[in-house]
């Protein structure tokens, strides 16, 4: 029975027209959902596995967002993976936006599943060790709620403007299993309260911690409120919980200065081998269990020649020094296999776990979601915006003595520091899902200047920061499903 109620979860919520229909309410008879612990167990693993899906971190969720920005290049004759989004041709019936949109509610499905049966559990059980168990689940659920919430603002709504959020449009909020919810958008401002509700009630409920962790931590939690405060513009909020991350001493950045190996850098080895003590959370794969794979799209390596889809953009190599090592970790000059013979730095960030490559799987690393050099950015940024400039420095620097061969220190003004930020975030974030979010809360556009051997027209796509598509279109299966008033984006129409 067990099963079935977890397969039951992923088909209700990825099936149908709508990804917030539900079969009927007695598919699951009632004195048979979630009785016990190990139910409740049960569930959250099913919350983690659906984490791992290849549209989520380990794919679409990840790059799409930066491929649609200024830092890469399709290759002329590549296999048209996320074309359209590279492109800017968006429709509502784009499958990696619906893939995206159907499996964020997928973990959202899940997690209401479990907090609206945890009661039931909780009246079972004796000890106390039983109880703390089950409210650890009901934190990391909170948790995975708000995660997933968080990413479906991040790409389907507008910048946060604390003046007019209540006025914009949020996402669907759904907080029951059982009861359908209203199909219909919340506001902006409420969809973030949202979040920041679960994530106080995970803050209170998730006490452990530990670097390199595959669950929710407490260093999870504060990281995740650090992220969304700062894209809320509250920069005290932001500061404080990045503080929280940064102060930890369970967390310390990966040094590229610093050898594991006579061939290998720590902050390398963390790229290879997905481990260090600055992952603060990563999706945990297993060779027998994981999602998609990352550097495929980079690669495309078929034991003979590598032919990438996609290459890096000469504006986002020059951005690196001489002296700064993530160069050489994330990027490597390669011949393509190609009739053209491009040669090029390919990105080599995702370069296959090493584990995996030994099992012959290539390409798949595990996805760092949190990483304790965001947080660095986050309260760098946040400190600037508060006019705080030696504070933001300081934090840059600090990023900055871990990534060079050697290196100074930095300094900020209310000139130079935008400037510089939006640079370390670039280079240190590379492919990481960030850039398009970025874009759209500073405010940007950007312009891509063709290279050698890549795609036209999107070669030379110049994008102002006021295009609709720098917000996802709601995919049209949702608009047009029964009973729906889920109003459209401006990327829509």
């Amino acid at each position: 029975m067990k099963k079935t109620i977890i397969f039951f979860l992923l088909a209700c919520t990825l099936s149908a027209t709508s990804c917030l229909d539900k079969l009927p309410k007695d598919s699951i008879p009632e004195d048979e959902a979630m009785q016990s612990l190990s139910d409740a167990e049960q569930t959250m693993t099913g919350i983690y596995a659906t984490l791992k899906s290849s549209a989520l971190f380990s794919g679409a969720l990840t790059l799409a967002p930066d491929l649609q920005t200024d830092l890469a290049y399709a290759v002329e004759g590549n296999t048209n993976v996320y074309g359209d989004i590279w492109n800017w041709n968006i429709l509502a019936t784009n499958s990696d936006v619906e893939n995206v949109y159907a499996a964020l509610y997928a973990v959202i499905g899940r997690c209401n599943f479990l907090l609206e049966n945890a009661d039931r559990v909780e009246a079972t059980l004796s000890s106390q060790d039983d109880f703390d168990a089950l409210d650890v689940y009901r934190g990391e659920a909170h948790f995975a709620r708000a995660l997933a919430y968080s990413e479906l603002i991040k790409l389907f709504c507008k910048a946060y403007d604390p003046a007019t959020a209540e006025n914009e449009l949020g996402v669907v909020l759904s907080t029951s299993y059982s009861k359908k919810a209203q199909a219909k958008r919340a506001s902006l401002k409420a969809s973030y309260e949202l979040v920041l509700e679960d994530l106080k009630a995970a803050e209170d409920l998730i006490e452990y911690d530990t670097y390199n962790a595959t669950y929710f931590t407490i260093g999870t939690v504060h990281s995740l409120f650090a992220r969304v405060y700062l894209y809320m513009q509250n920069w005290d909020e932001a500061i404080a919980h990045a503080t929280e991350v940064i102060s930890n001493k369970v967390y310390s950045l990966a040094n590229a200065t610093t050898s594991i190996s006579s061939t290998q850098s720590y902050f390398q080895y963390m790229w290879t081998d997905d481990s260090a003590y600055e992952v603060i959370w990563k999706v945990g794969f297993t060779v027998t269990s994981y999602g998609g794979a990352l550097g495929t799209v980079f690669q495309n390596y078929d034991y003979t020649s590598y032919k990438p889809d996609y290459v890096p953009a000469t504006s986002a190599l020059n951005l690196y020094s001489n002296s700064d090592l993530r160069y050489n970790a994330y990027f490597k000059s390669t011949t393509t296999g190609y009739s053209h013979g491009l040669t090029w730095p390919m990105l080599i960030k995702y370069p296959g776990n090493t584990t995996f490559l030994k099992n012959y799987i290539l390409g798949v690393n595990m996805p760092k979601v949190f990483r304790l050099a965001e947080q660095y950015l986050i309260r760098a940024e946040a400190y600037c915006e508060k006019g705080q400039y030696s504070q933001g420095a300081a934090d840059i620097t600090k990023l900055c003595m871990a990534r060079y061969s050697s290196y100074g220190s930095t300094s900020l003004s209310e000139d130079s520091w935008r400037s510089t930020i939006e640079e370390e975030r670039e280079k240190e974030l590379y492919m990481e899902g960030f850039r398009l979010q970025d874009l759209k809360r500073w405010g940007l556009g950007f312009t891509r200047k063709s290279q050698d051997f890549t795609s036209a027209p999107g070669n030379t796509l110049k994008i102002s920061a006021d295009n609709p598509m720098f917000v996802w279109p709601i995919p049209q299966h949702e608009l047009e499903a029964p009973g729906s008033e889920i109003q459209p984006n401006e990327s829509n129409k």
